[in-house]
């Protein structure tokens, strides 16, 4: 089992620059598929950004050449570096963690962090 902890979340205005970090507890952090999700108030959960145990990435497409996932298996941390960030880029946004399975259906995730607030003002 992994723990997951997100932190770096704020109140920014818009074009400025976030890093989220997701701290994962245990030994077995590099075999997992890490993926980040966010989910807007009224709005349903959708998928971010993922990380193949190999490095292999897969944005959706808004966040395309804005938004950075990488990962630091020594350090058990998962990262999203976000850039010229836009209103619509509001919402609490989650690090999962997927013993099997690189996707970007949050069903398919095993284990999630709490979230972390990010606010984006125009």
């Amino acid at each position: 089992q992994v723990q997951l902890v997100e932190s770096g979340g704020g109140l920014v205005q818009a074009g400025d620059s976030l890093r989220l970090s997701c701290a994962a507890s245990g030994r077995t952090f590099s075999t997992y598929a890490m993926g980040w999700f966010r989910q807007a108030p009224g709005k349903e959960r959708e998928f971010v950004a993922a990380i193949r145990r190999t490095g292999t990435t897969g944005y959706r497409d808004s966040v395309k050449g804005r938004f950075t996932i990488s990962r630091d298996n020594a350090k058990n941390t998962l990262y999203l570096q976000m850039n010229s960030l836009k209103p619509e880029d509001t919402a609490v946004y989650y690090c999962a963690a997927s013993r099997t399975l690189y996707s970007v259906r949050g069903d398919d995730y095993d284990y999630w962090g709490q979230g972390t607030q990010v606010t984006v003002s125009s």
